[in-house]
């Protein structure tokens, strides 16, 4: 199971009854944190999230409502006893903020590695995961350098008996074939093609703030189960403004996510002036009909070959209209 925590909803600056837009990903008992904005660490407490597990930090840019949270976040981790490397992936400039950073805590338990702008997907490894996590990311257009995320999961075709036997392939070599690795025995070699099925597809999440609606977004986002999106203003009144801020509206976060032929969209990172985004949902679902409004600690779980789960059991007030889309 995947799943997907929003710890806050917000853009710009936190409110007493809303955090700044960022996102927890957990997945076979690991972490990855999408932006670290100022009191995240705060939100990631109140739900009763440990920082041990943090393994990944995706910096979508370097405004400060995406990444002042980061240097505490930091300590409070090395606090908790962790002592395997931490990866922390971002935009241009993310080294140098995090050496500022490491000015006020020169002294961690692990080891940071940083990737600016990769150009490659990036493969998680670790001893939980076996590489089948792999984050792609997109330049978009903001004010500053800004990344977009998307995280997949890969799923490994069911062993074929049938296949197996057909191919003559000995069952000691079975286990070894079905994790991926090749195998030879009496001086035969056997792939893994001569016992798995088709190829089946796993579980996405796109997640993507602070842009304009760019062109490149649909074919990145694209057949997501989730695409978290931006969008700071409801009310399609306010186009001028997003495009001068480099913002979206509701009606065009729905759109991206149309044409992305997505699952399900859920929006945030709202305005301080938009107080009930709630209002605006169906200026969304005019167009996308599967349309959530995020909440802080809304929770989303993704399972393979199942209808993404919405889950408001930590949220203080939830929105009814999130029953909907």
């Amino acid at each position: 199971m995947l799943k997907l925590t929003m710890l806050g909803s917000g853009g710009s600056i936190p409110l007493p009854d809303r955090y700044l837009s960022s996102g927890l990903i957990e997945y076979k008992g690991r972490k990855i944190l999408v932006d670290a904005g100022e009191g995240t660490q705060v939100s990631m407490r109140s739900i009763n999230s440990g920082f041990k597990d943090l393994d990944v930090i995706c910096i979508t840019h370097l405004h400060g409502d995406h990444v002042i949270g980061l240097q505490g976040m930091l300590g409070t981790t090395s606090n908790s006893g962790r002592t395997k490397p931490i990866t922390i992936i971002g935009p241009t400039g993310l080294k140098d903020v995090l050496a500022g950073f490491r000015l006020i805590s020169p002294y961690l338990n692990y080891e940071v590695n940083v990737i600016e702008d990769p150009t490659e997907p990036v493969v998680i490894n670790n001893d939980d995961i076996h590489g089948d996590l792999i984050i792609e990311t997109l330049p978009v257009e903001h004010t500053r350098p800004c990344l977009g995320y998307r995280f997949n999961i890969s799923r490994q075709p069911k062993f074929d008996v049938e296949k197996a036997k057909a191919n003559h392939v000995p069952q000691a070599a079975w286990k070894s074939l079905q994790q991926g690795q090749e195998v030879m025995l009496d001086g035969v070699t056997y792939t893994k093609d001569m016992v798995l099925g088709e190829e089946r597809k796993g579980l996405s999440i796109s997640y993507i703030t602070d842009t304009l609606p760019i062109d490149t977004i649909p074919n990145f986002v694209q057949d997501s189960d989730l695409f978290v999106c931006c969008a700071n203003y409801g009310d399609s009144a306010d186009k001028k403004k997003a495009d001068k801020n480099k913002h979206m509206t509701f009606h065009d976060a729905a759109t991206l996510a149309k044409e992305g032929n997505v699952h399900r969209l859920l929006l945030t990172h709202f305005s301080q002036a938009m107080r009930h985004p709630e209002e605006y949902v169906e200026n969304a679902r005019e167009v996308f009909p599967h349309t959530w409004i995020n909440q802080d600690h809304l929770q989303v779980e993704l399972n393979f070959d199942q209808e993404p789960v919405l889950d408001l059991s930590l949220v203080k007030e939830p929105y009814l209209c999130n029953q909907e889309g």
